[in-house]
């Protein structure tokens, strides 16, 4: 009878694509593991015997937990992680907003002023521009 295996072992280079397949099969493994598992400590909607039941069901019977629990929960991890980075983003920008501080006229009447000087605005531009810092 014929065995994906036997041939494997037969054939060196066959025998190093076995090793490599099975290597990045646990390596993906281990990560869809890890996902799982974060997802259900991250998820807030689910309470604590709910988050302690999925986690002794994934830790005891791996394989089935986690295949159980992405046909149970799957849409929702997606879900889940895009308002997870949609709140990381929104609160970068607000961080970015708060540091960088208020801009004073002087400040762009100043580089305005640099800009002209440079040659990069023409001098309509600039009393385009200073018109509308100093109508704000």
């Amino acid at each position: 009878m014929f065995d994906m295996f036997d041939l494997a072992v037969d054939y060196p280079l066959l025998n190093m694509f076995w090793t490599m397949m099975l290597c990045f099969f646990w390596v993906l493994w281990f990560m869809l593991l890890f996902r799982v598992i974060g997802d259900i400590f991250r998820d807030d909607e689910m309470n604590g015997w709910a988050k302690a039941g999925w986690t002794v069901f994934v830790i005891l019977l791996p394989y089935l937990g986690v295949i159980v629990y992405l046909i149970a929960r799957g849409r929702g991890m997606g879900e889940r992680e895009l308002k997870r980075a949609q709140q990381h983003e929104q609160a970068f920008r607000s961080y970015v907003r708060e540091s960088a501080g208020p801009r004073s006229h002087a400040e762009d009447l100043s580089r305005l002023a640099d800009l002209k000087n440079h040659g990069d605005i023409t001098e309509a531009e600039y009393e385009h521009a200073k018109a509308k810092v100093l109508a704000s």
